[in-house]
């Protein structure tokens, strides 16, 4: 089978657009089938940067088709502006890049109604990144949403949003005194046509990719651990981040998945609030956090960093029976004299070798730590396992042990030579 999926397995954040980019030199089409623009997906080309929040990150290869499945929210202005950064950077999309029909838009509502959310929750809020991601997902759920292919029709997409502002009038009252509903919907239909080309019935295309026997790389965002299911709710993202949700957001059967590889850090980070056991609020925080450079691309937050947790790591490949992993971000550690690598909780004075799912419960877990030996040597130039220091060949193999599960590429670095195959 032709399909490999690429997964989070944490709290996101771990580096996937680097192991998709790398991935990707042996594939025909890359697909994102979740999220939408609170993903920040970074790519090292040379001496060149690249940010994408939507697009996904294969479009860099001028011979790659790039998918937007329906399980991903758009938002209109930010795509737009994207797709202008990456034309003027001499990438072309035309006839490779294609949008479902059926995805959900996210419009100027949304984003108000999840500031609103944040502002009201006060200290309980969840730290999203107010790109209103929650309410075009809870839209989508209760059936008033917005989907691409509705862009198209202009007495259709009237219906539409007409049906949809009067389910919120009392929520936004103060918002829609400066609405000009003829105008909007003139807006969108404009924007839409923009859209055209683009838009397109994407289940059958990537069926059709799959039928040609063409590799396809399928593209997660945000983590295991931020899933609206298995994550630890309410501080979670709005979509499925585990494997799931790429059939869903895509269309595709279980069946034609080939590979499933899970995204780990050498370490944890999470951005916006909620339990996160191996959190280190001291000097080996902020040691990773400089080192790594940890700060959101979407929103420029720093992240909480902590050691790995191998609790959280093995419940995340369990859920989505990881084949293999990737391990991001090995280099942060040179330096260290000690490693150390969470392998249960203390709960009520038990110990625990399961993940809590109760957000309550994961707030008084105590991480149990083995600690590990580190190492000074820079290890970015490396490019075979067996050249790298033994401690850090030992710090992988206890990954694969506790996790049941190969680690079959290491990053060194965020330029794609920077990577070891094992």
């Amino acid at each position: 089978m032709p399909v490999t999926v690429v997964l989070g397995a944490l709290w996101g954040d771990e580096g996937k657009a680097k192991i998709v980019d790398a991935l990707a030199e042996d594939m025909d089409a890359i697909v994102r089938f979740q999220g939408g623009c609170n993903a920040g997906h970074t790519v090292v080309h040379g001496d060149d940067i690249y940010k994408f929040h939507i697009i996904p990150v294969g479009i860099l290869d001028p011979d790659m088709i790039c998918i937007i499945g329906n399980g991903v929210v758009i938002n209109l202005e930010r795509l737009l502006i994207e797709i202008e950064e990456t034309r003027a950077r001499g990438i072309e999309l035309a006839d490779r890049f294609f949008i479902s029909s059926q995805s959900h838009v996210t419009i100027p509502i949304h984003t108000y109604l999840d500031e609103l959310a944040e502002k009201l929750s006060g200290k309980r809020a969840i730290g999203t990144t107010k790109s209103g991601i929650g309410p075009t997902y809870s839209d989508k759920s209760a059936r008033l949403g917005l989907r691409m292919g509705d862009l198209l029709d202009k007495e259709y997409l009237r219906y539409r949003l007409r049906n949809m502002i009067r389910n919120k009038e009392k929520l936004i009252e103060d918002w829609l005194e400066e609405l000009n509903f003829d105008d909007s919907v003139e807006m969108f239909y404009d924007i839409g046509q923009q859209f055209k080309p683009y838009i397109t019935n994407t289940p059958y295309l990537i069926h059709s990719l799959i039928n040609e026997n063409k590799n396809l790389l399928f593209e997660g965002a945000q983590g295991t651990l931020l899933d609206i299911d298995f994550g630890s709710y309410p501080f979670v993202t709005s979509s499925n981040t585990t494997i799931g949700g790429a059939i869903t957001g895509s269309g595709i059967s279980s069946r034609q998945i080939d590979k499933i590889v899970g995204v780990v850090k050498a370490y944890c980070t999470r951005v916006g609030n909620g339990p996160f056991p191996t959190e280190q609020n001291n000097e080996i925080g902020d040691y990773i956090r400089e080192r790594g450079k940890e700060y959101g691309t979407t929103t420029g937050r720093p992240r909480r960093c902590g050691w790995f947790d191998a609790v959280a790591a093995k419940y995340s490949t369990m859920l989505n029976g990881f084949d293999e992993l990737a391990l991001t971000l090995l280099d942060i550690y040179s330096g260290l004299e000690t490693i150390e690598i969470c392998t249960s909780y203390d709960l009520d004075g038990l110990e625990i070798g399961e993940f809590p799912v109760e957000s309550a419960m994961l707030e008084k877990v105590t991480p149990r730590y083995v600690s590990l030996p580190g190492w000074k040597e820079e290890i970015s130039s490396i490019t075979i396992f067996e050249d790298l220091p033994k401690n850090a060949q030992r710090f992988i193999t206890t990954i694969e042990e506790l996790l049941e599960t190969p680690v079959t590429i290491i990053s060194v670095g965020a330029k794609r030579s920077q990577t070891i195959y094992k």
